[in-house]
């Protein structure tokens, strides 16, 4: 029976009745459309077909249509209609009976999949989270909601980068700061860490001033409400636990390395320079051993920022070389972040010890309107985030617009709650119906953001349901008063489905809200 996921049952309905043509991955989709009179969702697999066959993909589209009309109707009952259209889109037209019945048959959670690892913010223990650190962080945690609500089972995991030259580094900032010049003249001291939060730090060493900032960086991730599961010391789990050395060992045994001026190289990559020190891709090959042969996960995905973009490849083939299908390793690159203020870019420089840190961001944005400006952007692109704008408490803000739909709401239920029985085939206005598929397109969007790792698909959804929900209160009544004079058992009954679709969508909010992280108020 059809129980919601109405673009799955196409596909479904497709390759039932067309074995022969494969599934999606052979190059045909199904899609959702906005525009009604296209249809609800439509296939390119005519324009697909045709192209592979060399025949005309409008009259494939026609042949296609025909076929699937012949069909016993178990197979179609949710379709009310399909139409050929363009140079051979077939068009999905939902039956309302359909809708309104998957709307009272939610689609339950999908089975375990995958046990997978994300390690995201992993922040170096040198400074305070900065508001760039946060664009990861709110996407790490809205990815993880997302895959659970898939099913797989995941680890959120924060590596901490305590050992090297960062640490190294971060006490002679201490100490700069104490009047005391690092030797290397200059071009050393150039490279120091400078702001006020290093004078705090005075009579530390570094490893007490790396413990300081680590407890620091975890309460402001506490603020922001990022948890993690796992927190990987690198000094703890693998330079005292010799781990270093052992894949070395490893790498040695499968004579996949071999030496160069003095250096032993990895594919083009140095594990041991030529004065015998060990390389930060050395503990990244460790690293990532641990994860995918000792802890076995069958994917780990790793978020990186915007400067670690040439550092792909090179992990890429060194997972290959301990024995793992790079295809397991799933890099992501959170782009740059500009802050808009009044219009104009905040200038900032963390070396320099201009910038803003998450804290800060929290404070005077909150952490909702934080989360969903840095989600509703993909981290593949560059982004502006207007400081004015996430502080406006009006439609004008779209996580406001979101959380006061949901609001409404709840005011709406406050005043009368469906009854158990709703006769839901009321419902028949079209911005009834509107709402009804929006309502229905969740788990789909939670799918294509745990395949492709958009979660920007989240913010989206939530402000188009929002959108069909004040459309469809705004232009109906959904509570007819009992001492009103036209209340009679039609609109009584009217009054209990519509109830009944406000309770639906005030559920999907809050899931889809939830889902990013996003708190989903009673009241505004």
């Amino acid at each position: 029976m059809f129980r919601g996921e109405i673009k799955r049952e196409i596909e479904k309905t497709i390759q039932e009745v067309f074995p022969a043509l494969g599934g999606p991955a052979l190059g045909w989709s199904v899609e959702s459309q906005e525009n009604p009179e296209h249809g609800d969702y439509s296939s390119n697999i005519a324009l697909v077909l045709a192209k592979n066959e060399g025949k005309n993909p409008r009259e494939v589209a026609e042949e296609l249509k025909n076929e699937l009309l012949r069909r016993p109707t178990s197979k179609l009952d949710f379709i009310e209609k399909i139409e050929t259209a363009g140079p051979g889109f077939l068009n999905f037209f939902i039956a309302k009976k359909a809708l309104v019945q998957a709307l009272g048959n939610p689609v339950s959670k999908l089975a375990k999949k995958q046990k997978i690892n994300i390690e995201f913010v992993s922040a170096n223990p040198t400074g305070p989270l900065t508001m760039a650190n946060g664009r990861g962080g709110f996407y790490g945690d809205a990815l993880a909601n997302i895959l659970e609500a898939s099913g797989h089972k995941v680890t959120r995991e924060y590596y901490i980068n305590d050992a090297g030259n960062q640490i190294k580094l971060l006490g002679e900032s201490i100490q700069a700061a104490e009047g005391n010049p690092p030797a290397g003249g200059p071009e050393r001291e150039a490279m120091l860490y400078k702001g006020e939060y290093i004078k705090k730090l005075k009579g530390k060493t570094a490893k007490q001033a790396a413990a300081f900032l680590l407890k620091e960086i975890k309460n402001s991730l506490k603020k922001a409400d990022i948890k993690f599961d796992a927190w990987f010391s690198e000094e703890k789990n693998l330079h005292k636990k010799n781990e270093l050395k052992k894949i070395l060992l490893f790498l040695n045994k499968k004579k996949v390395l071999h030496e160069k001026d003095g250096a032993l190289w990895l594919d083009e990559a140095v594990v041991i320079k030529s004065n015998k020190e060990q390389t930060y891709f050395l503990a990244d090959l460790a690293y990532h051993y641990d994860k995918f042969i000792k802890r076995k996960f069958d994917t780990a995905i790793d978020i990186w920022g915007a400067d670690h973009h040439g550092y792909i490849e090179r992990m890429k083939k060194g997972i290959e070389a301990i024995g793992v299908s790079p295809d397991r390793l799933q890099i992501i690159i959170m782009q740059l972040v500009r802050l808009i203020r009044g219009g104009k870019e905040v200038k900032m420089s963390k070396r320099t010890g201009e910038f803003v840190t998450l804290d800060e961001l929290l404070k005077e944005v909150g952490a909702d309107a934080a989360r969903w400006f840095f989600l509703e952007r993909s981290p593949n692109t560059h982004m502006d985030f207007d400081m004015d704008l996430a502080k406006e408490r009006s439609k004008k803000n779209p996580v406001y617009y979101v959380q006061y739909a949901h609001a409404r709401a709840c005011s709406i239920l406050q005043k009368g709650k469906p009854g158990k029985k709703a006769d839901l085939e009321l419902l028949s206005q079209p911005e009834e119906l509107a709402l009804i598929k929006k309502i229905l397109r969740l788990p789909e969007i939670i799918e294509d953001a745990a395949n492709d790792y958009q979660v920007h698909r989240l913010t989206r959804y939530a402000y188009e349901l929002a959108q069909a929900f004040t459309n469809f209160y705004e232009k109906h009544q959904v509570i007819y008063p009992e001492q009103s004079r036209w209340i009679d058992k039609k609109n009584k009954e009217l009054t209990e489905a519509r109830l009944a679709l406000v309770s639906a969508a005030k559920k999907i909010l809050k899931q889809t809200l939830g889902l990013m992280g996003i708190s989903a108020p009673e009241k505004m």
